[in-house]
């Protein structure tokens, strides 16, 4: 009786819940029906030229005709290119610039708006008006506001500040680059001091009661209870700028193209400026296979993380 009663609760001891129910085919067939147009899309406009692209890197090809394998040359001819090396020494020094400038100035900004209770909005509007607006047209108000000679350079000069603003800051070897990071800092910055802000807004009232019982002062609360608060979201930040720096273009083109002698000249700039200016379009893809390895080992390292079991 009892290996009876123990083989019927084997056979029936699992019973199917209501959620293991078989959907119907046509349910799940109209699912996909909805999804195969947004698919359909991807596949045509990122997954297809993303394969393309890698197959292009290692080709000799112009654009036009048929492209010619060659294996592995375009990597090697990278290994001994020296403006690839420059460009991919200004995107470390951009990395860096934007890892740190930009995200301190947001994190005070953001800081500094969270104490005020009227007109909050009125600053946040302030703050990303730069970011909306068109990199082109932002490029062109600093290309004249920073011009040496029509610029605000000469009026300082006639007040005696001289040797500041009045030299040709985007001509120069030694301030093209930094010059050009400051001008996408100033339309970047004020991002994230919304992004900043609304994480802000949302950590619990009760904790910051606590460290005012505690004693705690404004800074203390900030540094004790807001930064860990919002750690997810400043990893986020960090996340987009590892990967935006290794993609950076506009700005640099639009301001130096490179120039002077390839002192501002990052990847994006160089791919650019191979592919559709000298017609070397499989040595253009060596080059966004180093950027696209570049965004791959940033998003790695977040993944790492997150399976570390890093709140990130």
């Amino acid at each position: 009786m009892a290996t009876v009663q123990a083989t019927a609760q084997a056979t029936g001891a699992r019973k199917v819940k209501p959620n293991e129910q078989k959907i119907p085919l046509a349910r799940v067939l109209g699912r996909w029906a909805f999804m195969w147009p947004i698919l359909a899309l991807n596949l045509i406009v990122i997954v297809i030229p993303s394969i393309a692209g890698l197959g292009i890197a290692f080709t000799e090809w112009s654009g036009y005709g048929q492209p010619e394998f060659i294996g592995l040359a375009n990597f090697d001819r990278l290994m001994q290119d020296a403006v690839f090396f420059k460009s991919l020494s200004n995107n470390i020094v951009w990395t860096a610039i934007f890892l740190t400038i930009p995200i301190f100035m947001g994190l005070l900004g953001a800081y500094l708006l969270a104490g005020i209770k009227r007109g909050q909005m009125i600053f946040r509007v302030l703050y990303f008006i730069p970011f909306v607006l068109a990199s082109v047209v932002n490029a062109q108000v600093w290309r004249f506001l920073l011009h040496h000679r029509v610029g605000i350079g000469p009026w300082l000069a006639e007040l005696g500040i001289t040797d500041i603003l009045d030299v040709a800051l985007f001509g120069k070897a030694e301030t093209a680059l930094y010059t050009v990071a400051f001008v996408d800092i100033w339309h970047f910055w004020g991002f994230l001091v919304v992004i900043y802000l609304a994480a802000m807004s949302a950590v619990d009232v009760e904790l910051y009661e606590v460290a005012r019982l505690d004693g705690a002062s404004r800074f203390q609360q900030f540094r004790y209870v807001t930064l860990p608060s919002i750690r997810p979201t400043i990893v986020f930040t960090l996340l987009m700028i590892l990967i935006w720096s290794a993609t950076v273009f506009d700005y640099v083109y639009i301001l130096t193209s490179g120039k002077p002698a390839h002192a501002s000249e990052v990847m994006g700039t160089y791919l650019y400026e191979t592919a559709f200016f000298r017609f070397d379009a499989g040595y253009a893809g060596a080059i966004g296979v180093v950027m696209t390895l570049w965004v791959a080992l940033a998003v790695g390292g977040f993944v790492f993380l997150r399976r570390r079991g890093w709140d990130v």
